[in-house]
């Protein structure tokens, strides 16, 4: 008799499930913009990421064609044919000029800023106009254009009254409001702008709020 055949029926083992999924089958399971719960992405707080499809598709083809033709020419060298008078021109170059010579100079400089320059694509989410929303449901994010957020921010203030116009300008951290007032004092209708524009940017839902500032002025004469 074994072991648990012999343990009381109120203390016998019972089988456990594990509720921690598997790191490799919950990472499969996710797509690339999911996140895991309780990071910044989650909440979608973090911008989104261009697919940097053109700067990939020209360097891809770039890449592709100088391949190719270096192939052709090691391909023709080893059928006992010339080589091209690019590829000798360009040994005979390299083997003669001096590293200080202002052509290498200026083909290293103009070689390291594309590099950076790539860089930086790879390393920067970019898509400035998107500004990241609020997530209200797991595995959904939702991001607003800025012009559209200016539109909307634009139409609650010349709802205000002695509001004659209004210049809205929204960047990722701040919202401006330019507006001209014709009638009513200045300092009251700042007052009512703040207020309509701040419940305008508590609705946008954005992850991350905006400041707000505030310019109101005269119409200009004349």
């Amino acid at each position: 008799m074994s072991d648990d055949d012999a343990r009381p029926a109120d203390t016998r083992r019972l089988p456990t499930l594990d509720k921690t999924p598997d790191t490799a089958d919950e990472a499969a399971r996710s797509g690339p913009g999911d996140a895991p719960a309780g990071s910044d992405e989650d909440d979608g707080t973090g911008r989104f990421w261009s697919a940097r499809r053109v700067p990939a598709a020209v360097v891809a083809l770039l890449l592709l064609a100088a391949a190719g033709l270096l192939l052709y020419d090691v391909a023709a060298v080893r059928a006992d044919r010339p080589a091209m008078a690019w590829r000798r021109r360009l040994a005979h170059e390299l083997a003669t000029r001096p590293l200080d010579n202002p052509w290498v100079l200026g083909a290293a400089a103009l070689a390291v800023v594309l590099g950076i320059w790539l860089i930086v694509l790879a390393l920067t989410p970019g898509l400035r106009q998107v500004l990241p929303m609020r997530r209200t449901a797991p595995g959904i994010r939702a991001g607003l254009d800025r012009s559209a957020a200016a539109l909307v921010l634009r139409d609650r203030a010349m709802e205000v009254a002695g509001v004659q116009s209004v210049r809205m300008k929204v960047g990722r951290r701040k919202a401006k409001a330019h507006a001209v007032s014709h009638f009513r004092e200045l300092d009251e209708v700042r007052a009512d702008l703040d207020v309509s524009l701040g419940e305008g940017l508590r609705q946008l839902g954005l992850a991350h709020p905006l400041r707000l500032t505030v310019h109101v002025r005269r119409p200009k004469k004349g």
